[in-house]
């Protein structure tokens, strides 16, 4: 059951539910009663991404449909994906493959233009013996557009894949990661920060499956939820069994700053294999009072408090992307989004 199958078959009945476990906190079928129209085509101008300027070569698709395609399989490539009609309806797939011993930084870009949308994104992402893949995803969604993004990602003995995911949510969003890590040396970080206000959702899920010696995997999600937003994590790492020697490391770790506000969190281990090294933590709480006492003592205001040590609580994911010029941005939009802008 999936959005995508919904899309090109109108079937409604094929939309995920809270009957379906790892659905139970983002229901699409008892959020969409009726299915938009395809999104046409568009044949204008198409804006800059926010990511312009840092990409030698890009790759755009403006509602559902491919407009520009780059070749390039190293160095550091752009990926956008653009709504721009109301209310319709849009998918997308792309495929990804970093040959053995090449580098890649894929900006990733999912840019909400219209309103009320209702897209799938699709990717399947190969990086090959020895090769590096960083991947950095902003999702900017109209408050009321509807939103699934979805990768596999099968990575070769040797590889390293590092992501960061960051999103402001929509009126549901699911961005979801799934690594077939090979053990083998291989290295994976799985990064996320969602800052959510209004009434907006969204939902981080990954699943990274461990079926080989000696991998390792580092995962930290933060999170920030106000008003009547509502934050989803779900993180899950296998280890299977003869994969012995992995090291794996999860933690979600997210603030509420509203009595309306909501968090659901569920990291998984689920362990097959002797002699490994695995541990997963969960924290959800409040800002430290003593501390905003102590801010407005200094004569700040308490919104600006509050903005401050979210950015400060948010800094740690922000300061793991390799990329200097992505990490720049990425830390711009963390303080735009909590108005705390210099």
């Amino acid at each position: 059951m999936t959005l995508s199958t919904a899309l090109k078959t109108g079937d409604l009945s094929a939309l995920p539910s809270r009957r379906d476990e790892d659905w139970r906190w983002t229901d699409l079928r008892g959020l969409l009663k009726a299915l938009p129209p395809a999104a046409p085509a568009h044949d204008g101008e198409v804006p800059a991404g926010p990511f312009a300027g840092l990409a030698a070569a890009e790759t755009v698709f403006v509602n559902g449909r491919r407009m520009t395609a780059s070749d390039a399989a190293s160095g550091v490539v752009a990926l956008r994906f653009v709504a721009l009609s109301d209310k319709a309806a849009q998918g997308a797939s792309h495929v990804i493959v970093v040959k053995p011993g090449e580098s890649l930084v894929l900006l990733e870009s999912h840019e909400g233009r219209a309103g009320a949308y209702v897209s799938d994104v699709a990717l399947d992402i190969a990086v090959g013996e020895g090769a590096s893949l960083e991947r950095i995803v902003l999702v900017d969604d109209d408050a009321e557009a509807v939103n699934v993004v979805t990768a596999e990602v099968t990575l070769a003995p040797g590889a390293k894949f590092a992501q960061t995911v960051l999103t402001g949510g929509a009126r549901r969003q699911r961005i979801e990661t799934r690594v077939r890590h090979p053990g083998a040396h291989a290295e994976v970080r799985l990064d996320g920060a969602y800052l959510l206000d209004a009434q907006r959702h969204a939902d981080l899920t990954s699943v990274v499956t461990h079926g080989g010696l000696d991998g390792v995997t580092s995962q930290l999600t933060k999170g920030m939820v106000t008003d009547q937003a509502r934050g989803v994590f779900q993180g899950r790492i296998v280890v299977e069994k003869g994969a012995d020697q992995t090291d794996a490391r999860m933690g979600h770790h997210a603030l509420i700053l509203s009595d309306k506000a909501e968090i659901d969190a569920k990291p998984e281990l689920l362990i097959f294999a002797d002699d490994v090294s695995c541990a997963h933590g969960n924290t959800i709480g409040a800002l430290d009072d003593e501390v905003l006492f102590y801010a407005k003592q200094r004569g700040i205001p308490e919104a600006e408090a509050k903005a401050m040590l979210t950015v400060a609580f948010v800094g740690e994911v922000i300061e793991r992307i390799a990329h200097e010029g992505a990490r720049e941005l990425a830390a711009a939009w963390v303080a735009r989004k909590l108005g705390s802008e210099a």
